[in-house]
């Protein structure tokens, strides 16, 4: 889900990441309803990505409950894009202060700000001391990506990060389908990441197979006993 103060691009860099052609302004609150599309990510994956409504410092207690639906994907989201417009870092520190203030209203606290990405957006109106500066700021973290929405600078660097962070808690499985099993492999491309296949003469096909925690559960309730742990360190070696 994307997060973050009004105006600092997030519509853009939704847009940018998905092509969805959404309504971005330069207007307060011109996101009122969460809007979701899919994100297609590096290896295949695919994540499905959430805009929601711009933050505004002192936003009133009962505004944000009147937004709570909306900033309910926020809570409820495996990875928080804060977007930040660092064409004016003073502005940026401040409204990331009221950002964090937000968050913490909704129940998003310290502990669940681990799954969050700081995405540095406008790099196109940085001048060239700034853009020295906030690299060398960046390049410290490592949940920091710099980007422009409107070029699509740095975009594929945020894709690679998203990628690795979905990822993280992945398993690998492998399983073994009969000839003629085009249903099951085609649940298989869809719902995993397909690192390996092996085909038999006989037309049988072992996979091996990246599967998310939700994925790995549906895939137990449709191959049972078929789907085995996987090598890791033999496939990684090959």
């Amino acid at each position: 889900a994307l997060a973050g103060y009004t105006n600092a691009g997030k519509s853009t860099l939704f847009n940018a990441l998905t092509e969805a052609g959404v309504m971005a302004r330069d207007q307060l609150f011109a996101t009122l309803d969460p809007t979701m599309r899919q994100l297609a990510l590096p290896g295949g994956r695919k994540a499905i990505l959430s805009d929601t409504v711009g933050f505004i410092s002192d936003l009133p207690t009962q505004l944000v409950a009147a937004f709570r639906a909306t900033l309910e994907e926020v809570v409820e989201a495996d990875i928080l894009l804060h977007v930040r417009d660092m064409s004016d870092e003073e502005e940026a520190a401040a409204q990331a202060d009221d950002v964090a203030r937000v968050l913490a209203e909704i129940g998003i606290d310290e502990t669940r700000r681990g799954n969050m990405i700081e995405v540095w957006n406008k790099a196109d109106l940085l001048d060239a001391a700034a853009e020295r500066r906030l690299r060398a700021l960046a390049a410290r973290r490592d949940d920091v990506v710099i980007v422009s929405a409107v070029t699509g600078e740095g975009l594929d660097a945020l894709r690679d990060m998203i990628a690795r962070r979905l990822s993280a808690d992945d398993v690998m499985r492998t399983l073994r389908l009969p000839p003629a099993a085009g249903a099951d492999l085609a649940w298989c491309h869809r719902h995993a990441e397909v690192l390996r296949r092996h085909t038999d003469d006989d037309g049988a096909m072992t996979l091996t197979l990246r599967l998310s925690a939700a994925d790995l559960a549906r895939a137990e309730r449709r191959f049972g006993d078929r789907l085995q742990p996987a090598a890791q360190g033999r496939l990684a070696a090959e």
